[in-house]
């Protein structure tokens, strides 16, 4: 059976001081919680720190963008290995907004994940339709296209250090979110994809996690989806109180 992770990604919030007091608040919240893995993304400057309250307990750092390059004349970059070297366990690759704003590509997707994979990370890889993909019922050639492109010449190795987020560019902060029935139908395409690609063995195996708005009322119901095995969570991650109540209502 597929273990659930539910991560928060914090974008850019949070300072370092602020980092810390989520960190020390969400753990006894979800202390006692042994069935789902728990993982949290603050900014760059704040991983190290991040990570020392957290050293420990249940919950995992992740960092929320790599670059495809160990080292060299990258002004502004940082290498998956120096996100292990600060912490993290996971790192999240090709976020919609990532793709918006700074024009990630599949191709770049797929590089950063290579070497995450190489330095030990977990890659939490994100694909998702726009509002007009979705109208013009481009949905799956979309997830598709990013799905075979950001995981082009993976091996069956390779897959075990990865998770897939489908997020809805359209449900990310606008506090819509994709029926269970949308949802769940596509992650059970891409999990075919992931079989056509990698094996059924693979695709079986392999977490598939949704992002779009989720937040405490509407998780459950989501996770209750046979395909659907966790969440990452955007803005109702920024209150260790709300991010719990996600946390542990999953059965």
């Amino acid at each position: 059976m597929r273990r659930k992770i539910i991560a928060g990604n914090w974008k850019l919030f949070k300072t370092l001081s602020e980092s810390v007091t989520f960190a020390e608040s969400l753990k006894p919240l979800v202390a006692s919680n042994s069935s789902v893995d728990i993982v949290v993304a603050p900014v760059f400057t704040s991983l190290s720190k991040t990570a020392e309250i957290l050293a420990g307990s249940n919950i995992k750092l992740a960092a929320q963008d790599c670059f495809w390059k160990e080292e060299g004349a990258f002004t502004g970059e940082v290498s998956p290995g120096l996100l292990k070297d600060a912490g993290c366990e996971y790192v999240i690759i090709g976020h919609s907004e990532r793709r918006l704003y700074f024009g990630e590509s599949d191709e770049t997707v797929c590089k950063k994940c290579r070497l995450a994979i190489a330095d030990g990370l977990t890659a939490i890889v994100c694909v998702g339709e726009s509002l007009e993909e979705r109208e013009a019922n481009e949905t799956f050639k979309v997830v598709e296209r990013q799905v075979l492109g950001s995981l082009s010449g993976f091996s069956g190795d390779d897959f075990s250090r990865i998770i897939i987020a489908y997020e809805p560019v359209w449900a990310i902060g606008t506090g819509r979110t994709a029926s269970a029935e949308q949802a769940g139908e596509v992650h059970t395409f891409i999990r075919s994809l992931i079989s056509s690609l990698a094996g059924s063995g693979i695709s079986e195996s392999i977490r598939i996690i949704y992002g779009g708005s989720v937040k405490p009322d509407n998780a459950e119901n989501l996770m209750k989806l046979k395909d659907i095995d966790g969440a990452l969570v955007g803005g109702a991650s920024l209150d260790p109180k709300t991010f719990a109540q996600i946390v542990n209502s999953i059965p």
